[in-house]
């Protein structure tokens, strides 16, 4: 399957609440690392991410992949993001947020998935308090500060 292609069957199982049919681009010790719910390995649990947690507080799904660049063994891509929120405070509004889907591949297979996504504003959107907002962030921030990648940054 080519990467646009990938990308389509991708977006389309979240919208669609098919987890089984998302787990099964990854390879079966895959893991998708998700910014709000940490990492879920194996087509089961990533499986039940889509299914459960993904639809706890959010429906309505809409996820879009813009100019995807791979080498068989990488894919990058923008995307652009929404739902409709359940949580008290975003009263029922449509929040979205754009971000950069980082995936590693072998055999046509996701290994890995990994983002990087500028959700600040959609917090904002939701209704979030400052200070709530403020501790979610830190916290993404005390994460990214533990990463092998960020050691000469913090030393």
């Amino acid at each position: 399957m080519d990467a646009t292609a990938m990308l389509k069957e991708f977006c389309d199982a979240v919208e669609k609440r098919d987890g089984r049919r998302f787990a099964a681009l990854f390879a079966e010790d895959g893991v998708y690392h998700d910014l709000f719910y940490g990492a879920f390995t194996g087509r089961a649990k990533i499986a039940e991410m889509i299914d459960d947690w993904f639809h706890r507080t959010a429906r309505d799904f809409r996820w879009d992949m813009h100019d995807p660049l791979s080498d068989g063994r990488s894919l990058y891509a923008y995307y652009t993001f929404s739902y409709v929120s359940t949580l008290p405070e975003a009263q029922g509004k449509r929040v979205g947020f754009e971000g950069v889907a980082m995936m590693k591949l072998r055999d046509g297979l996701i290994t890995e998935y990994r983002e990087v996504a500028n959700v600040g504003p959609t917090f904002v959107a939701i209704g979030f308090a400052p200070e709530r907002i403020c501790k979610i962030l830190g916290r993404e921030g005390d994460a990214l500060a533990k990463t092998p990648r960020m050691a000469r940054h913090v030393a």
